[in-house]
């Protein structure tokens, strides 16, 4: 297994060799996310911006009014919470290039606690108009979905977790940016997940199908804009939702599949994921358990609404 931050590496450096606009901006982080090997090969399209997040938007949205396309980098919050304003006006507003990655979003922040623990990202970004924000579930699939990136014409959150996750895909499967991933078919409840909770639901249906439970589960990488009618279909099918999310349940993919499912269905739904809820030091398995993110938790919630 690969850190996604290695994938991800890869497949710029790939485009880099391919097409001259593609620059990449850190915000003192290079070493975190991998991208200071670019410099050896691209030392004169890699920009060290220092600890000036807000800047380095700004700059970003000016080098891609010229037709370069910008990659900035930062962790998570300091990639949403500190430079929204910059995100909103300079780059959304002004229809930019730009590609936007955020880093160790929700426990994957681990040990840099509260303060660095981005779990309301998805949720300051989300209503910002023209803006599509992506989260990778494995490699394979980032390796798929790095090109279709790439070649979208306007701005993209990418939600990265660094390190390395289990492979819930294989290389038969097909990516397309804008519908998600029915997983599995199931008749008794639908699990929509996103990111590393992939990994919990894949677990969670294995303890389903021991008890008899048959569950249905989608990977929503893209959670905007979300995928309206494969959300819609699983949740008419059974009418039964859970929602897995490693971000605050306000303002992320349980409130993007809510708004989705109002007045369209009638159905009962629960979520996992942060519970309006400031992280913490610790480790990812410690975090996931204390905030209810495990596997266990998911089959316990799905139970609950049969």
């Amino acid at each position: 297994m690969k850190e996604l931050r290695a994938v991800y590496v890869e497949q710029l450096s790939k485009a880099m060799e391919q097409d001259s606009s593609i620059l990449v901006l850190d915000a003192d982080l290079a070493k975190a996310h991998a991208t200071i090997g670019l410099r050896k090969t691209f030392p004169e399209r890699c920009i060290e911006m220092g600890v000036a997040e807000q800047n380095m938007a700004g700059v970003a949205a000016g080098l891609a009014s010229y037709g370069y396309q910008p990659y900035i980098h930062s962790f998570g919050t300091f990639a949403s919470r500190r430079i929204c304003d910059q995100i909103a006006i300079s780059v959304c507003y002004a229809g930019s290039n730009v590609k936007i990655v955020g880093s160790d979003p929700g426990v994957g922040a681990e040990l840099n606690g509260g303060t660095h623990m981005a779990m309301e990202d998805i949720g300051v970004l989300r209503s910002i108009p023209g803006l599509v924000i992506y989260e990778p579930a494995d490699e394979i699939q980032l390796t798929k979905a790095m090109p279709q990136i790439i070649a979208h014409k306007g701005p993209v959150y990418i939600r990265l977790f660094r390190k390395a996750v289990e492979p819930v895909f294989d290389e038969s499967y097909t990516f397309d940016l804008f519908r998600a991933d029915v997983m599995k078919r199931g008749g008794d409840v639908t699990i929509f997940a996103s990111g590393i909770m992939v990994q919990e639901a894949v677990k969670a249906c294995v303890l389903m199908e021991a008890q008899g439970i048959h569950a249905e589960l989608v990977n929503v990488h893209t959670i905007k804009p979300i995928d309206r009618e494969t959300v819609l279909a699983g949740a008419k099918k059974t009418g039964r939702v859970v929602t897995c999310e490693n971000h605050n349940v306000i303002g992320g993919l349980y409130s993007a599949v809510a708004e989705t499912l109002c007045g369209q269905v009638d159905l009962k739904i629960a979520k996992i994921g942060f519970q309006d809820h400031f992280g913490e030091v610790g480790k990812m398995a410690d975090l996931m358990a204390k905030f209810h993110m495990t596997a266990e938790d998911i089959c316990d919630a799905a139970k609950g609404l049969l």
